[in-house]
């Protein structure tokens, strides 16, 4: 139900206003979510939790994937500072957005409408169309990517099936719009921890993190870093993530008085801020991971989602090749690749547990290295470390790599654990 008043097409308009309001935005859910009264301060903000989610997944698009995953490659941390610069206007233009909607119950779209001349909207409207294919394309075209390179499913069936779930969003729309916000919000969380698992299993120095958020002037005098600079701050300001947020905001039934739309204006802009700085983290978590498995490591020139996908195993495991792969694909993944997946977790958690690690594999009190992902190669065959898998001197990857992985000894020797070692003959035979 409609609670705001609004104008009819023959009334006065508003003053500043060329034509009146005469309907809501979204008016299917418009006002649509209940805010309650005179309650408390974190049940008023878990009400108006949502749009900023929504409006966070155009910040984490492939564009931004693209541009992160070159400059974290390229330049290593140099770049994070134009990724918080970039999510700070981010945080100033959605606020402005909502601001918009809240305050003259108009979107984006709307407000240009009734302000300026049927020309220069009309333009307006042309240049918006244009930029929505263009987003669409790289959003499609990604998914389509992402589908292939988890399920392995052919490009084409992969854009099928993102043009088919837009469907599904629609659905959940006439549902309620609380859905659709639930379904992004869970989404983005999972990346979130994706990414961060990927952080710990890289260890990329602090320091030199925490020195990529100053602005340096390289940034601006190396040509190279400049265009990827570039690339960032367009691939992370939206102008379609305006439209949508100054729309959306509009689904909590807040009061209409002016206390109530500050009320409003409150809370949506601390669900923008906090969804936004969630969204500078998964940006700043891709540039950060490429940089510490890629810079200064023979893979400067990344910078395509695919070939970070296949590099990314070797470097940090297989397990963390795109970490919702480890799980995803497990279905349709070949049984080498389903052994390597799960010896690598449980190297890991054997290296993590180090009594456990020592009973399981026979090693004597002495033998487990402190650091067994950051050993070098002599170390590790001294101590017979438990190491990620590597690819053998003979060349050989994949299942027969397990038993070198575990055994982490001399290439003759024999595996330490009879049960662990039985376990892998029998994978790999």
């Amino acid at each position: 139900m409609i609670e705001q008043k609004l104008e009819t097409p023959n009334s006065h308009p508003e003053h500043g206003w060329r034509l009146s309001r005469n309907s809501p935005s979204l008016p299917e859910v418009f006002s649509s979510i209940t805010v309650p009264k005179n309650a408390g301060f974190w049940r008023t903000l878990l009400a108006y939790v949502g749009p900023g989610l929504m409006v966070s997944v155009g910040y984490m698009d492939p564009g931004n994937w693209a541009t992160d995953l070159a400059g974290g490659a390229q330049f290593g941390y140099l770049l994070l500072s134009v990724i918080l610069i970039s999510n700070l206007m981010a945080i100033l233009l959605q606020h402005l957005a909502l601001k918009l909607g809240i305050v003259t119950g108009r979107d984006l779209a709307q407000a240009c409408r009734d302000h300026y001349s049927r020309p220069l909207s009309l333009l307006l409207w042309i240049m918006c169309e244009v930029a929505i294919a263009a987003c669409d394309l790289a959003e499609v075209i990604g998914s389509a990517i992402a589908l292939n390179l988890l399920f392995h499913i052919p490009l084409v069936v992969g854009v099928v099936i993102t043009a088919a779930d837009v469907l599904i969003v629609l659905f959940l729309q006439h549902r309620g719009f609380r859905y659709i916000e639930v379904l992004v919000g869970v989404i983005i969380f999972m990346i979130g921890g994706c990414f961060l698992y990927e952080i710990l299993i890289a260890q990329p120095p602090i320091a030199a993190m925490l020195s990529g958020l100053i602005p340096s002037p390289q940034i601006v005098f190396n040509p190279s870093a400049l265009y990827i600079a570039i690339g960032i701050l367009g691939a992370t300001v939206m102008p379609h993530n305006l439209y949508l947020h100054s729309s959306i905001v509009q689904t909590r039934a807040f009061e209409q008085d002016e206390p109530g739309k500050r009320s409003a204006i409150k809370f949506a802009t601390i669900d923008s801020t906090l969804a936004l700085f969630l969204a500078f983290f998964v940006n700043a978590a891709i540039l950060v991971t490429a940089a510490a498995a890629f810079h200064g490591k023979g893979h400067d020139s990344v910078a395509d989602i695919s070939d970070a996908h296949k590099l990314l195993t070797p470097v940090l495991g297989a397990g963390s090749a795109g970490s919702s792969s480890s799980t995803l694909r497990a279905p349709w993944a070949g049984p080498s690749d389903a052994v390597r997946r799960l010896t690598d977790c449980s190297t890991r958690l054997l290296s993590s547990v180090e009594p456990t690690a020592k009973a399981l594999a026979g090693l004597p009190s002495t033998a487990m290295s402190a650091r067994p992902y950051g050993a070098s190669a002599s170390s590790r065959r001294e101590f017979g470390a438990i190491t990620p898998i590597r690819r053998n001197r003979e060349g050989a990857s994949g299942a027969a790599s397990v038993a070198m992985a575990i055994r982490g000894a001399a290439p003759n020797n024999r595996v330490r654990s009879p049960r662990i070692g039985a376990a892998v003959l029998t994978a790999t035979a």
